[in-house]
């Protein structure tokens, strides 16, 4: 096993970003094989971007949580997880502004993304409730609190896949989609793999997605210790960029392919699925239950994901497409709440009084 400690902090960093690198690489066309398995098989989209889209996307953070809980380290599991969270959503209000000619909730009117947004909030407040209470059980180091959000998670997906089936009810006003930008030459492509192919091709980048986010978890630990910024810190800001590279590209994408929805489902879908990670760290954090473990950071970390996450709920209800600097109003509080939290973050990390 490599021993990053032993390399200066010049080649960790250079490290770092040949593995960010392959996992935006081999994220790039993740977005696009998803969009064409859910026509193919009927699934929708929603439901797609939750799961397997939103999983994919998720493999370095599988990664990074359970190696970071394994040595031990639980302010960087807990932070990588809450601290990718906030950091997903202002990915989601930067792709609104630059690549989105209006408010992206405004184009995407679909009442089951709402559903998901709903479901995430309800996970993260799981999480807060488990730290604040304690645990009550637990058996081999795993607690009952973690196996709560876990199965909290896989009901979830059934009421969505259920939801978006049945069409409960509809917006009166469909938005003017904006054309999409795929290419002939991929057009082509996907035209001519089977779907067998797709899958597999899907498979392949996922697994070079997960070795590089075990690379980002190693190093990232690493770095918080020779930078004496802490795990806490590097968990929430560094480690989890470069984690939410995957969602970052395939939402990109999904915007290019004109799947609004794809695009919103799979940042929800994959943060629903990160919170859910406290179980596999719960496994695998050997000296204890994880929430007993996790510090105030992770907390605030935790609420702020929920505040960001309510904006956007506002902003798919109220269907407005006002826009600031090219953004939604709702995409721009979102930036502007996540600056003012990682400040507060910081504050935290470098020995503010608890």
């Amino acid at each position: 096993m490599l021993n990053f400690a032993n390399y200066p902090i010049w080649m960790n960093l250079v490290i770092f970003a040949v593995a960010g690198g392959a996992v935006c690489f081999t994220g790039a066309r993740l977005s696009i094989y998803a969009d064409t398995i859910a026509d193919r098989t009927g699934w929708g989209r929603a439901f797609i971007g939750a799961l397997l889209l939103g999983g994919a996307a998720s493999l370095p953070e599988i990664a990074t949580t359970t190696t970071a809980s394994a040595i031990g380290n639980a302010p960087l599991a807990a932070n990588n997880i809450l601290g990718e969270i906030g950091m997903q959503m202002a990915i989601l209000a930067l792709i609104d502004m630059v690549m989105v000619k209006g408010a992206l909730t405004f184009f995407a009117p679909q009442p089951v993304l709402m559903l998901g947004g709903v479901v995430l909030v309800t996970l993260l407040a799981l999480v807060l409730a488990a730290n604040a209470a304690g645990e009550f059980v637990s058996l081999f180091g795993i607690g009952l609190w973690s196996v709560i959000v876990f199965g909290a998670y896989l009901i979830s997906l059934y009421m969505i896949q259920r939801y978006e089936r049945q069409d409960y009810w509809q917006p009166v006003t469909l938005p003017h989609q904006p054309a999409a930008e795929v290419t002939e030459q991929i057009t082509t492509e996907l035209h001519q793999l089977s779907l067998k192919r797709i899958f597999l091709y899907f498979a392949a980048n996922s697994f070079v997605v997960l070795i590089a986010g075990w690379i980002l978890a190693q190093i990232g630990d690493t770095l918080g210790e020779q930078t004496a910024l802490g795990g806490s810190f590097i968990g929430a800001t560094l480690l989890a960029f470069a984690t939410s590279l995957p969602e970052a590209i395939t939402t990109i994408s999904a915007v290019r392919l004109g799947a609004f929805d794809l695009a919103i489902s799979n940042i929800f879908g994959s943060n629903a699925l990160t919170v859910s990670l406290f179980f596999i760290a719960d496994i695998f954090y050997r000296q204890g239950t994880i929430f007993a473990a996790i510090d105030r950071p992770s907390m605030f970390m935790g609420a702020l994901a929920i505040v960001l996450t309510c904006v956007f709920l506002w902003g798919l209800l109220e269907r407005d497409n006002q826009t600031i600097y090219r953004m939604g109003v709702d995409s721009a509080i979102v930036i502007t709440i996540y600056l003012g939290g990682l400040l507060l973050l910081y504050s935290f990390s470098n020995g503010a009084p608890t």
